[in-house]
């Protein structure tokens, strides 16, 4: 077992995206990936979840933001391609079967797993039955498009791609159950079953430097009691009340604004934005632009 421990995600995805680029070749459905099995890291700062790692990696910390409340809330609806629009591929009859949040709250149309993860919890503190199954062999055995990489909390991750919106969702659910407990928020654990990077990625990947670590997330602790009407007001894009997940609200309103190509407003709104999600979100309007600059150029050279 390889162990890696930092205080961010971003000092994390350094040391993970350049042990995985060190990893066997494998390929997988005929691709070409560096793999390097059972790695375990520890991330002492769970709130330091917002990965920044120019100019190889800027994520849209609006997908950030769309895709963990889509999984809290417990939906596979199609608005989360609002966020991105790459998710399409993966759907089948324009739905992602393999959608976490229907198997997290309601299982077989019956089980809400995490209220009974918070329920167990409060009932044992020690329990080790305190679990969330994601993978369904009744769905999953169909040969759709999609299927969870995350198998009931055991992880088969691709480093470059899914680690840093993932880590972001997981670090939230993290920090909301130790909230609904009553406990102190403790060090993230993920383990990794195959640590992975394509090896059409590595270009990209090369142009990683060190970087500074990942600023703190305010408190988005809340209580159990009106959660998902608190979920539901973030994917409406309307003030909750709470200074955490109102910024996330602002996020999603802000990007939704960029979208329907009023530009200026979701730039005002991004500037009030306290705190990382602001700083990230116009560091990618930023990388949106340069995308936009860039690509006319490479167009008229390909002509030649």
């Amino acid at each position: 077992m390889t162990h890696l421990t930092a205080d961010s995600v971003a000092e994390l995805f350094v040391g993970a995206v350049t042990l995985a680029k060190s990893g066997e070749r494998v390929s997988p459905r005929d691709m070409a990936t560096r793999e390097v099995l059972d790695v375990h890291m520890r991330l002492t700062q769970p709130r330091a979840r917002l990965l920044y790692a120019p100019p190889a990696r800027i994520l849209n910390p609006a997908f950030a933001v769309a895709e963990t409340v889509w999984h809290l809330s417990g939906s596979d609806a199609s608005w989360i391609f609002d966020y991105n629009a790459q998710l399409r591929q993966y759907a089948d009859g324009g739905v992602l079967r393999g959608a976490y949040g229907p198997r997290m709250r309601n299982w077989a149309g019956k089980v809400d797993q995490l209220r009974r993860v918070v329920e167990i919890l409060k009932e044992d503190p020690d329990s080790r039955r305190a679990l969330i199954q994601l993978y369904d062999p009744a769905q999953d055995a169909a040969g759709h498009k999609d299927v969870p990489c995350t198998l009931g909390f055991r992880f088969h991750q691709d480093v470059w791609i899914g680690m840093p919106y993932d880590l972001f969702f997981y670090t939230v659910l993290h920090e909301l159950v130790a909230g609904w407990l009553g406990a102190e928020l403790g060090e993230f654990y993920h383990h990794v079953g195959s640590l992975h990077i394509y090896e059409r990625d590595l270009d990209q990947a090369e142009q990683l430097t060190s970087i500074a670590a990942s600023a703190v997330m305010p408190d988005l602790t809340t209580p159990w009691k009106g959660f998902d009407r608190l979920l539901d007001q973030v994917q409406a894009r309307d003030v909750t009340g709470h200074p955490g997940w109102d910024a996330m609200a602002e996020t999603l309103r802000s990007y939704r604004l960029w979208k329907d190509g009023l530009r200026e407003q979701a730039w005002r709104v991004a500037d009030k934005i306290d705190g990382p999600l602001g700083q990230a979100l116009t560091a990618w309007y930023g990388e949106l632009n340069r995308r936009v600059r860039i690509s006319p150029v490479r167009a008229t050279a390909g002509a030649r």
